[in-house]
């Protein structure tokens, strides 16, 4: 009946320990409910007697028309809930005429994953320690081509996932961070006491000392656009714009990284009014329904990106099941879009949104 539903079959089907690493988010996970009680801040303003017999879900995203303004946001590991991984994934979004985000930690190789067939597909790039191997797999990602580098910037140091270090989080045997086997880090190492396996890897190779200088850098050895994911402030967006990023993920990582952030719906339109149409602005976070999709683009973003439904989707449908997820969040916003009297994206403005009284 509805996505959120959804999670709950998924919780009884997948190990505990990948439930909690996927579900899971940062510390008290304020975050992760903030996102979705954003949401609940706004409320539509509906036109009526509007001709919506023909609706058009369609739009565009860097000049690359999808069918509907919903792209699968990078996530890490499908392999843990399914044995096609990302490869399944992907077909979805392929089938769906969207965009799959793949994720630099995936399962199956950046390869694999463009190898499924013919289809807009944008590379979430981590920057480590070592830049030739980022630089590497910048390439990769153009010589199998993927369309956009999406960079992920809210990761100085992986955030405290507490769920993670309960559960001692590692990858099972048979499965690996498939793009690191070339530089011998595919696999994780033991889990440490106290925590988790993944969050040990991630501190050895992710740098801190990332800076605006970086973007430069990236932008220099790509004839990619690049996408800046992790912006939660106007000030960022000032500078994502100066320093020539294509595009801007309004983004708290899911609630996984910081905790007790404002939900990505709260800073949209502050990240969009900066903007000014320098950049496009997306959003990911929280989105669960048709009419979210809809708050999203009436206050500014192009498109949103949605994680862990299609997850959940995967598991217990594979391909179908997470084909089936962007097929339901289709149905809710076309239903929503007749509704509110909108039967074109183009035409969703921020005069169909309107502040929630408390």
């Amino acid at each position: 009946m509805n996505l959120a539903e959804l999670e709950e079959r998924a919780r009884a089907k997948v190990p505990r320990e990948t439930f909690d690493y996927i579900a899971g988010g940062a510390e008290d996970e304020r975050s992760v409910r903030r996102n979705r009680d954003a949401f609940v801040r706004w409320a539509l303003r509906p036109r009526v007697l509007v001709d919506v017999s023909s609706r058009d879900l369609s739009t565009t995203v860097l000049g690359r028309r999808i069918s509907l303004p919903v792209l699968v946001a990078p996530t890490a590991f499908h392999g843990l809930v399914h044995p096609e991984g990302e490869l399944a994934t992907s077909r979805a979004a392929m089938e769906a005429d969207t965009i799959f985000v793949a994720s630099t930690i995936a399962t199956r190789t950046l390869e694999e994953i463009a190898s499924v067939g013919p289809a807009p597909r944008w590379f979430q790039l981590y920057v480590g320690k070592d830049r030739p191997f980022t630089e590497a797999l910048a390439h990769r990602a153009e010589a199998a081509g993927y369309e956009v580098l999406c960079l992920t910037v809210d990761t100085p140091v992986l955030g405290r996932r507490e769920r993670d270090e309960r559960n001692a989080f590692t990858l099972p045997d048979g499965l690996d961070m498939a793009n690191f086997r070339e530089a011998g880090l595919h696999r994780m190492s033991s889990v440490p006491a106290g925590g988790s396996a993944f969050a040990a890897a991630a501190d050895a190779m992710i740098d801190p000392s990332l800076t605006w200088k970086d973007v430069d850098w990236l932008r220099s050895v790509t004839r990619l656009p690049v996408v800046l994911k992790g912006i939660m402030t106007a000030e960022d967006a000032a500078l994502a714009v100066e320093h020539g990023a294509a595009g801007i993920v309004v983004s708290n990582h899911g609630g996984r990284q910081l905790d007790g952030t404002l939900g990505t719906l709260d800073v949209l339109p502050e990240v969009v009014d900066e903007a000014r149409g320098r950049a496009e602005v997306y959003l990911d976070g929280g989105v669960r329904r048709g009419t979210d999709v809809v708050k999203a683009l009436a206050l500014g973003a192009r498109a949103v990106l949605v994680g862990r439904p299609v997850i959940w989707g995967l598991a217990l449908g594979g391909s179908q099941g997470a084909r089936a997820v962007l097929d339901h969040l289709r149905t809710e916003l076309d239903r929503a879009m007749a509704l509110i009297g909108r039967p074109r994206v183009a035409e969703i403005d921020r005069g169909v949104v309107t502040a929630a009284p408390p």
